[in-house]
């Protein structure tokens, strides 16, 4: 039998989150609710979850504040967390994509744009179908391992950012706009705004360390990934 893929329901007001978790379960979901974040922690532990659906206002921490925590624990790092809240404003946007959120739903939500959140992240989060090997200076990334090393060292990356880079890499040279990544590394995920680039790929710089420096910003048109850019 098919394995439901398994998503952590972070809401503490229980109507919400009951209403999210039936239509979770009739489309073809295992919902698990926690009510806050210690609740959520001990689901964390037990069994890691395919995604998290997290809001933002929570009793105790908040969910900013456990995507964070997650994001910088080895365990939890690559689980692609989807922010809920009613906070609709722009900044508040780029501070739950700071925090580590992959994705953000605003309140009131329609079922079928949370669903096909859920799954773009799902997409996202599965290794690339091409299992091939690219190298740009002492960037190596192995999709068919998963794997990225710099001067042998290996880094790790959340699935977007590994997405991200693997679409740079292959391409490496060229100037992206921020509409063009989002076609070739979101696909048909249309809730994306452009200003979501920006924050994954200063993720994927933090994330590179040193290495870093290849991906650049070209002022006005996009991104690039270049071997000419390293610090060594």
């Amino acid at each position: 039998m098919k394995k439901l893929p398994r998503v952590l329901v972070v809401e503490d007001e229980p109507a919400i989150a009951e209403l999210v978790a039936v239509n979770l379960r009739h489309n073809g979901f295992q919902p698990i609710w926690a009510a806050d974040g210690d609740m959520a922690q001990r689901e964390l532990d037990a069994v890691l979850p395919d995604v998290i659906l997290l809001d933002w206002m929570l009793p105790g921490q908040s969910g900013l504040q456990l995507a964070k925590k997650w994001r910088a624990n080895a365990r939890t790092k690559a689980i692609p967390i989807l922010m809920i809240t009613a906070r609709g404003d722009e900044p508040d946007k780029v501070a739950g994509l700071d925090a580590g959120a992959d994705d953000y739903i605003t309140k009131p939500f329609s079922t079928q744009e949370l669903l096909a959140r859920i799954r773009a992240v799902l997409r996202r989060r599965a290794p690339e179908s091409v299992n091939d090997s690219v190298t740009v200076g002492a960037l190596v990334l192995d999709a068919a391992t998963h794997r990225i090393t710099y001067q042998n060292q290996e880094l790790k990356l959340g699935p977007t950012e590994f997405k991200l880079l693997h679409y740079l890499m292959k391409h490496a040279e060229r100037v992206h706009s921020r509409s063009q990544l989002l076609d070739k590394v979101w696909g048909d995920h249309v809730f994306i705004e452009e200003r979501t680039v920006d924050v994954h790929v200063k993720r994927l710089r933090e994330a590179l360390g040193a290495a870093g420096a290849l991906v650049e910003t070209v002022r006005g048109a996009g991104y690039r990934l270049t071997a000419h850019g390293q610090t060594q």
